[in-house]
């Protein structure tokens, strides 16, 4: 049975190939687009091949990169896109951190003859833009084009994948973001765990004693007022916000930029009670019933939830709830 398994390519690969096709130097774009078993990487994840033999970036963990990059040379000599199948064995599988072995499908793409140049510049530079995109092309030979609406959800789930009719569809989807308004103690739990999530967190709080180095080392740190805030870092779908003030002074600002954009997640910090006088707030600033209802206040899953280390788990899975389920 093939599995379809959950990734974002974060890799560079599209990025580097372009470069290495316009020094001159010849590049493949090599692609999993399917898994069974134990695969040791998720489909969409890539490796670029130069025509000199340097490569960067994975297919497999390690396992299977050096027939690739044989086959992706050949590819480019030949001008032809192939469909590469590779069985990873139970010993190869378990040195690269799994208890077991799989099956992977690589797609190898030469630049400029089958990947068509053109195409690979507007998916690096959709990137680049944060702009949402899939890389659609026929599984077995390659060459596609890109679209931006359709496959619903697979972009939600960023889950490349090939469907019914034999096409590939390769998700490129924005890093996930998740902006923290105010660098309280649950900040503080909340960003290491959005990190391990795959989220990049960013910490507004105008308050320099709240938001120093000292209590979030090597994080990014706004310390502007969070409206300016909010337009600095451009809200998108890709985008989560978590108020944790629960002060009207910084929240509202951001609610107000956060209510007229596209992000995914809205939540904010606050009980009940708090959280009804919010609304009454964004009502007389002409906010309407369907706006407002984007807020999830209280913030987090009803867990029960009592340390600042609770309350941030339940946000995160708050946040992964809509994210992968919808609101």
């Amino acid at each position: 049975m093939s599995t379809e398994l959950v990734s974002t390519d974060l890799s560079g690969a599209p990025e580097l190939a372009l470069e290495w096709h316009r020094a001159g130097r010849g590049a493949a774009l090599a692609t999993v687009v399917q898994t069974w078993g134990s695969a040791p990487r998720r489909v969409g994840a890539q490796m670029v091949v130069s025509g000199d033999g340097q490569i960067e970036g994975s297919v497999s963990g390690g396992c299977v990169e050096g027939a690739v990059m044989v086959e992706a040379l050949e590819a480019l000599e030949d001008h032809k896109g192939r469909l590469l199948e590779f069985g990873v064995s139970d010993g190869d599988a378990f040195a690269v951190g799994l208890a077991c072995g799989g099956t992977i499908k690589v797609l190898v793409e030469p630049v400029g003859t089958v990947l068509d140049e053109a195409v690979l510049a507007e998916l690096v530079s959709a990137r680049a833009d944060r702009r949402a995109v899939a890389y659609v092309c026929d599984a077995q030979t390659g060459g596609g084009r890109l679209v931006s609406e359709g496959f619903s959800d697979r972009f939600r789930l960023d889950r490349s994948g090939v469907e019914d009719d034999g096409m590939f569809v390769a998700i490129h989807n924005p890093p996930l973001r998740v902006a923290i308004v105010g660098a309280v103690h649950i900040a503080q739990a909340l960003v290491p765990m959005a990190r391990i999530a795959g989220f990049d967190p960013i910490i507004v709080d105008p308050r320099s004693a709240f938001g120093s180095e000292v209590r979030f080392p090597g994080e990014v740190i706004l310390e502007d007022w969070p409206d300016e805030a909010m337009e600095q870092i451009g809200l998108d779908a890709r985008t989560a916000l978590v108020l944790l003030t629960h002060d009207p002074k910084l929240d509202d600002p951001a609610l107000h930029i956060a209510l007229r954009s596209d992000t995914f997640y809205i939540g904010a910090l606050g009980s009940t009670r708090t959280h009804a006088k919010r609304v009454d707030r964004l009502s007389e600033a002409g906010f309407d019933a369907a706006q407002i209802a984007r807020i999830h206040g209280p913030v987090g899953l009803d867990i029960g939830a009592a340390s600042p280390a609770e309350i941030a788990v339940s946000i995160m899975g708050e946040l992964l709830r809509v994210l992968r389920k919808g609101a």
